[in-house]
């Protein structure tokens, strides 16, 4: 083998949190069934040993940016932007689920281990270079998941949670690899750069519109996982049957990661397109607002309110996306991660009320908890009024930096649009609030048990950064748009 070929040390750093979660995942896996039945302690500090060491390593491979292993792989801000977002998502999905899988009595081991893989894989997804590299990195964040939403397994819910989630997400993704078959067979390469530089070549003219359906074809994979409209239908359904801290970890790590591949493949190898592809973004992002928010509406049960919420706000996130600007990118990326702590942080709430069997999950019984548990009603009612985008909270800042960038591109209408979605969602939101201050306690709020203390620093967490991107917006956005300009 050719010595330009084998890969150096620095390669091996910029890959090295991957590797971190691989080895993790691997040992946590193997170690299971030789733990003491009784000790559940021990591979959770073995996972968050894991996520640590990896979020470090993404913060460490930062310090030597470039690509690795022959350019299949960039480290840049972009990418250990998200890096560091999704590995956050997951040391959150870890706290919340402690205590979540020793009261329904589920094995740890496996679930531990397959949320480190869909991190891997998460992680492979944001620093791709490459289409192959990144379907690669989808496919091991999206089996993980699969598994993941099933974990249950003598649970009707969650089986059908999973059934439903695998088979449309495994058509999905067919036509996402159809369309980097279509790419490779026009411009003969799979590399980012070397797509964009072969769409920009006068040559290839006639097979623009191939490129175009190419485009398409990869755009459905994309808005399946993003669940952007019309591909947002499996949402709902899986997010209501799977376990809460599942449902969770897909509203915030697997939607960040592929909003991360859509902003990086759409802004470098399709950029050239973009006069035909914008148009279709508009009127996905139009339809994923008012579709989420209008559903949303009519919703009794708390995850279904919290699926077609997600739903909404990724609508939101398509408007930065749709103005193909740095400022958009940038917008997008401060969203995403603002939504990743008040969405965990609303779901960990779910998970304390649910109780054992998760039977109290409709907004029903969220009544009274502002008299049986003032704190985590309050800490709740930040989460709610963040997801509206009140002032000093970090939803505020994150819509109007998406409204900003679109009215900066002229996207006058789909801005006036978006604003009216976001007065439609301060409906469901509100209600919320009223029935936990406004009603009297219930069944399941009488007999309600403390916050465990994973889930009470989960809840702390959350509104921690929900507030501190409120106050000091500048901490993340001065930083993603130091990165959106790498990736323009």
């Amino acid at each position: 083998m050719s010595a330009s070929f084998l890969p150096t040390g620095v390669e091996y750093i910029r890959l090295l949190p991957e590797i971190i979660l691989a080895i993790f995942g691997t040992v946590v896996m193997m170690a299971s069934p030789l733990r003491p039945k009784e000790s559940r302690n021990f591979l959770y500090a073995i996972t968050l040993v894991g996520l640590a060491a990896a979020l470090w390593a993404a913060i460490a491979a930062y310090a030597s940016p470039g690509t690795a292993f022959q350019d299949m792989v960039i480290v840049d801000g972009f990418g250990t932007f998200f890096r560091v977002l999704v590995i956050g998502v997951g040391i959150l999905t870890i706290l919340i689920s402690h205590q979540y899988l020793a009261r329904e009595r589920a094995e740890p081991g496996e679930y531990y281990s397959l949320l480190l893989l869909s991190i891997l894989g998460q992680c492979v997804m944001v620093t791709a270079n490459e289409l192959i590299m990144l379907f690669i990195g989808l496919e091991v964040s999206s089996i993980a998941s699969y598994v993941m939403a099933g974990y249950l397994r003598n649970d009707q819910r969650n089986n059908e949670s999973a059934l439903k989630y695998f088979l449309l997400g495994s058509f999905a993704t067919a036509f996402l690899l159809y369309g980097v078959a279509w790419i490779y067979g026009i411009t003969g390469t799979t590399n980012l750069a070397e797509v964009r530089a072969a769409l920009l070549t006068p040559g290839l003219a006639p097979a623009g519109m191939l490129a175009s359906a190419a485009a398409a074809l990869m755009f459905i994979g994309f808005a399946f996982k993003v669940s952007a409209a019309p591909f947002h239908v499996w949402a709902p359904d899986v997010y209501q049957g799977a376990p809460t801290p599942v449902a969770a970890f897909l509203s915030a790590g697997p939607k960040a990661a592929a909003f991360a591949i859509l902003l990086r493949v759409y802004a470098t190898a399709f950029e050239p397109l973009a006069d035909r592809w914008e148009p279709v973004l508009w009127l996905s992002a139009l339809l994923t607002m008012v579709i989420g928010n209008f559903a949303a509406l009519t919703q009794t049960n708390i995850k279904r309110l919290l699926a077609y919420s997600s739903v909404a706000h990724a609508g939101y996130v398509m408007v930065a996306v749709t103005t193909n600007t740095e400022l958009g990118t940038a917008a997008a990326m401060f969203y995403l991660a603002s939504y990743a702590f008040m969405n965990i942080g609303a779901f960990a709430v779910v998970a304390h009320i649910s109780r054992q069997g998760e039977k109290y999950v409709q907004i029903q019984d969220l009544a009274g908890l502002g008299v049986r548990q003032p704190l985590t009603a309050a800490l709740l009612s930040v989460f709610m009024l963040s997801l509206i985008g009140v002032p000093l909270t970090a939803g505020f800042f994150g819509k109007f930096y998406i409204f900003k960038a679109a009215l900066d591109a002229n996207l006058v209408w789909l801005t006036v649009l978006g604003l009216l979605n976001s007065a439609v969602a301060a409906y469901y939101y509100l209600r919320v609030i009223v029935v936990m201050y406004m009603q009297e306690p219930v069944e399941s709020t009488d007999s309600l048990p403390p916050l465990p203390t994973g889930l009470k620093a989960t809840l702390w967490g959350a509104a921690a950064g929900t507030f501190l991107l409120g106050i000091f917006p500048s901490l993340v956005l001065d930083f993603a748009g130091r990165s959106a300009a790498l990736v323009k």
